[in-house]
């Protein structure tokens, strides 16, 4: 029989309750940022390693956390885990009109509009329908509005990018998208090697581009890169093990042998998986 949910709950109150855990009674809403972060990479290596065992230990551990938030809240008076439970219900009833509603919406693509319409009425007036307090009357809403600036940088890149392709600023073919790739490659080899700023500007243009690619052929860059860094890391691991079944060590070889060794392992295929 499993736990039930309320006895996570108490469990968590339990150890933020004097007499307490020590530890868990020093921590607030930001020195739990990290860890947050970290379950939630956790939840995707489960994800990638398409093990459902492993997957349910890493939500429940992600869990935990919005549980430790909501009682911090509780504790302070600003918040409790109703009011967290209360927002997310009234968000997905509000979001779906088709479901909950006489909205139509006859496929994803439909769906994905009328979401993107209602965040932007959110952000317009408020999640509740009132206007927004945060926002002087002469700054006009933006369809960026809300995309947070703490996002890791590719994942923001995207997300301001899809919404921007949502009113139609977009190109219009994969090879328009793939002209810009060339047209930032051509311009980063154009910065000067010595202005550090404005490498680091053309640079940053040319990572953008690309994410772009991804985007617009309907792929998540995030994912897309995730697989990228695998297959490095594996073809590299594979390279470590030819170099030391030869007697060889990487440091001490020259780019040319590392390059005749990555091409080695490329072609036979031979990446290990970490």
């Amino acid at each position: 029989m499993s736990r039930k949910f309320d006895d996570l709950v108490a469990l968590q109150q339990r150890l933020l309750a004097p007499g307490g855990c020590p530890w868990d009674r020093q921590q607030t809403h930001q020195t739990l940022r990290t860890y947050l972060i970290e379950e939630t990479y956790e939840v995707l290596d489960a994800l990638d390693a398409n093990d459902p065992k492993k997957l349910a230990e890493e939500l429940g551990d992600l869990l935990l956390q919005i549980l430790f938030h909501a009682e911090l809240g509780r504790l302070a008076g600003t918040f409790d885990l109703g009011d967290v439970i209360e927002s997310i219900y009234l968000k997905m009833v509000r979001r779906h009109p088709h479901v909950f509603g006489d909205v139509e919406a006859r496929d994803a693509a439909a769906v994905l509009k009328n979401w993107e319409q209602i965040k932007a009425e959110e952000r317009r007036t408020g999640s509740h329908g009132q206007s927004s307090p945060d926002r002087g009357s002469s700054v006009p809403a933006s369809l960026l509005d809300g995309v947070p600036r703490a996002m890791p940088a590719l994942m923001r890149a995207h997300q301001l990018t899809r919404r921007a392709a949502n009113v139609g600023f977009d190109w219009d073919k994969p090879d328009a998208v793939l002209d810009k790739v060339s047209e930032e490659v051509r311009e980063l080899r154009a910065a000067p090697p010595a202005d550090g700023d404005h490498l680091e500007e053309e640079a940053g243009d040319l990572l953008f581009a690309a994410m772009n690619v991804a985007r617009f052929l309907k792929l998540d860059p995030e994912l897309a890169l995730r697989r990228a860094n695998d297959k490095f890391e594996a073809r590299f691991r594979a390279m470590e093990q030819e170099a030391a079944r030869s007697g060889r060590k990487m440091e001490s070889a020259s780019p040319a042998e590392l390059d005749t060794l990555w091409e080695r392992v490329k072609s036979a295929g031979r990446e290990t998986t970490p």
